[in-house]
């Protein structure tokens, strides 16, 4: 295990200078002068000069991307272009939006998806089985805005069942510790708070929730038929085991390699940044923040977010390698 995570770290150093070069390359090549957009079209050329400098625009490109490692290995990802922020103070105030919101949604996936695929899997060829697929498929295909603005439009319009978006009230007394309102709340014994916070997550979590359910559901589906076929299920059925104890300890859990990895590449899917769930719902996180900083070429904001996404996508294609052996026996990371 120690060998195998010293070549991850190795691995995940090249990944993250690989994946730092060509975001900061490409994004240089999004028309358009960051000096201009903070100044206007009608500034002269001397003022767009003078603030290209304070940028540090002036300087060779190569010579920009090596204060750019070094400060990032400093923690320091730089300062935005129009609200003159430290990136790295706002990433970490945005991001747990993000991630109470992406877990939110992988919770529902998940313990939908799983289930569902078991019983479609085992219930092979019936009318909950052709069901059941015709729901993931609909996941899979349906618009996340227009199913967001549905939601919004039952629950929080006609039914007033739940808040159309915002993660709390206006007028709510939130001391915020580590920014995730949910368990801060629990941190802090206000179940108060900590119902009103659940309450604002529950139609992004489900709008957000849909396509990684579909598609969770789809591959419990087919590696549970997959398993259900081997010969060491017929055995433990001969042997006459109960069904459920068949499906649940020798089928399932043989069947769950590809599930997980399913699942994690969901997870940092969503961790990304759920922009159209974040705008729909108004969600305070990191996806619509790089959206207009995309559009306004705040070229810092733009590096350090997806340097962040880079490294949470290595970190967790690593925990679903360690996973695996703790899933299954026969998989040893340091063959």
């Amino acid at each position: 295990m120690g060998r195998y995570l010293i070549k991850r770290s190795l691995t995940l150093i090249l990944v993250l200078l690989g994946v730092s070069l060509l975001v900061f390359g490409f994004v240089r090549l999004i028309p358009g002068d960051p000096a201009v957009v903070m100044l206007g079209e009608r500034a002269t050329p001397e003022s767009i000069e003078r603030v290209r400098a304070q940028l540090g625009l002036d300087k060779p490109v190569y010579e920009q991307y090596l204060i750019f490692i070094a400060n990032a290995l400093r923690g320091d990802l730089g300062t935005s272009v129009l609200r003159q922020e430290p990136v790295t103070r706002e990433i970490l105030r945005r991001f747990p939006a993000t991630i109470e919101l992406a877990f939110g949604a992988m919770i529902v996936a998940t313990f939908l998806g799983i289930p569902l695929g078991i019983l479609s899997a085992v219930k092979r060829n019936s009318w909950f089985d052709a069901s059941s697929m015709v729901v993931a498929l609909t996941g899979v295909s349906m618009p996340i805005f227009w199913l967001g603005l549905m939601l919004i439009f039952l629950f929080a319009v006609t039914l007033h069942w739940l808040p159309s978006g915002a993660r709390l009230d206006a007028n709510a007394q939130y001391e915020p510790i580590t920014n995730l309102v949910l368990l801060d709340s629990l941190l802090q014994a206000n179940l108060a708070l900590f119902a009103q916070g659940l309450r604002h997550l529950i139609l992004p979590a489900v709008a957000l929730a849909t396509i990684p359910m579909a598609i969770i559901a789809r591959m419990t589906r087919s590696s549970m038929l997959e398993v259900l076929n081997q010969d060491y299920v017929r055995t433990a059925r001969a042997k006459g085991l109960k069904e459920r104890s068949v499906i649940l300890r020798h089928a399932l859990r043989n069947a769950l390699l590809p599930v997980i990895t399913v699942v994690g590449l969901q997870v940092g899917i969503l961790l990304s940044g759920a922009i159209l769930t974040e705008t729909v719902f108004s969600w305070p996180g990191i996806g619509r923040w790089l959206v207009d900083a995309i559009y306004a070429r705040d070229y810092p904001i733009v590096q350090g977010v997806t340097l962040t996404i880079a490294i949470i996508f290595v970190l967790i294609n690593l925990v679903v390698d360690i996973l695996y052996t703790l899933v299954d026996p026969r998989v040893r990371l340091d063959a």
